[in-house]
């Protein structure tokens, strides 16, 4: 019972322990926030073009409607703009907050977000139509550089509540342009002539993957191939979807006195994701993610069947030790592992005893003469131990009787 209680208990700790470690890194990532909220002016019905920074006289300055944050990411970098790195499992998100009531701006009654019946934005493309109660625009860019049409919310402040963060999307890699769109009113200096003003907050950013994952497949089969593996089909690149990494692939063959390899320059340069290899050779494949600047990833295997090449990749040795090797009675697996060679003891007629390690040669001579000798002397002192027990309980039965 209590054995069965204790394993019980060291159940409960593994998977507390497990989530705890779960916790630990979603609370790693989501601790990570990256906020944007500027607004900017634009002239009324142009739009939504040349934004500028709101000015003091402007009725919007010196308050903020909202602000959007990017969280989920592992860690950012910047150059041009924001770069958001992600690690397997995370989730890069863009939220919005707002922070003002849209029927009652800057607490001011008659101060509101108009609805805009006749709204259009000249940066994105999109024609004059029905933005509403303002427009949110997201464009992607691919690693292609392929940009769709820009996914378009319309009517997005209707109904969010003040003070309320609201999701908006998650995103993969790729490059980012949001804007978010929107009209106010507010009773102009002749009351019956409402003023009516534009505004956009527009940010970009970028999101990539942080590792440098690169995963080489035989041709034929489909069976991951490893750092030092060896193929007879030839090997395909995936990159995991991390579409940004530069790839790099050198080829080798042997040399024409087969006791090294030289570069075949026909195989030196970039790759892409998916690309396949089947031509003999040795091939180094690099993989470095220029947003990170970290150290390449780098495998080298074997495509063919010439031993000497597949041993020197297998084992990570040269050619020419390789040859060495061979030369010395070493074989080639499949696998391109070494197998040393055994030494044959002749008997005392003159015929082999079989396959015995050379290292182990004296040994094995030892055994051989001892070994008719050693089962004989462990019989018989069982045999008299055996004799002497019995010889013992039969004595003492005996003195039993005889003292009855």
């Amino acid at each position: 019972m209590l054995r069965r209680v204790f394993r019980c208990f060291l159940a409960a700790l593994a998977l507390m322990l497990v989530l705890s470690a779960e916790a630990l890194a979603d609370n790693a990532s989501a601790g990570n926030l990256y906020y944007y909220g500027q607004s900017m002016s634009c002239r009324h019905d142009k739009g939504f073009s040349n934004p500028t920074a709101i000015e003091g006289s402007d009725p919007h300055f010196g308050w903020r409607l909202g602000r959007f944050v990017v969280s989920g990411f592992t860690s950012r970098t910047q150059d041009d703009v924001p770069v958001f790195l992600k690690n397997v499992g995370d989730q890069v998100k863009l939220s919005f907050i707002l922070e003002q009531d849209i029927n009652k701006l800057n607490g001011q009654e008659d101060y509101y977000i108009n609805a805009d019946e006749n709204g259009y934005d000249q940066y994105f493309g999109i024609p004059k139509s029905h933005f509403g109660r303002g427009m949110l625009i997201i464009r992607h860019t691919d690693y292609q550089n392929d940009t769709p049409e820009p996914t378009k919310y319309k009517d997005y402040l209707k109904g969010i509540k003040v003070g309320a963060e609201t999701d908006v999307d998650l995103f993969e890699e790729g490059d980012y342009e949001v804007a978010l769109d929107y009209e106010t009113r507010k009773p102009g200096v002749v009351p019956v002539v409402p003023e009516y003003r534009d505004y956009k907050i527009l940010f970009k950013f970028k999101v990539r993957n942080s590792n440098t994952m690169l995963f080489l497949f035989d041709t034929a089969t489909g069976n991951e191939l490893f750092n030092g593996s060896v193929s007879s089909n030839g090997f395909r690149i995936d990159t995991a979807n991390s579409h940004y990494l530069e790839l790099s692939v050198k080829r080798e063959v042997l040399n024409e006195t087969r006791d090294g390899i030289v570069e075949d320059a026909r195989f030196n340069g970039s790759a892409t994701n998916g690309s396949e290899f089947t031509d003999p050779g040795i091939y180094t494949v690099s993989a470095r993610n220029p947003t990170t600047g970290d150290d390449p990833t780098t495998k080298v295997i074997y495509v063919g069947d010439d031993d000497l090449l597949k041993a020197s990749v297998a084992n990570g040795i040269s050619v020419a030790e390789v040859q060495q090797r061979i030369d010395a009675g070493a074989s080639v697996a499949e696998d391109g592992t070494l197998v040393q060679a055994e030494a044959q003891i002749p008997d005392e007629n003159g015929d082999d005893a079989g396959d015995m390690d050379a290292s182990e040669l004296p040994d094995a001579r030892e055994s051989k003469r001892t070994l008719p000798v050693r089962p004989i002397f462990i019989v018989l002192l069982a045999l008299a131990i055996i004799i002497k027990v019995r010889s013992m309980v039969k004595g003492g039965g005996k003195h039993e009787k005889a003292s009855a």
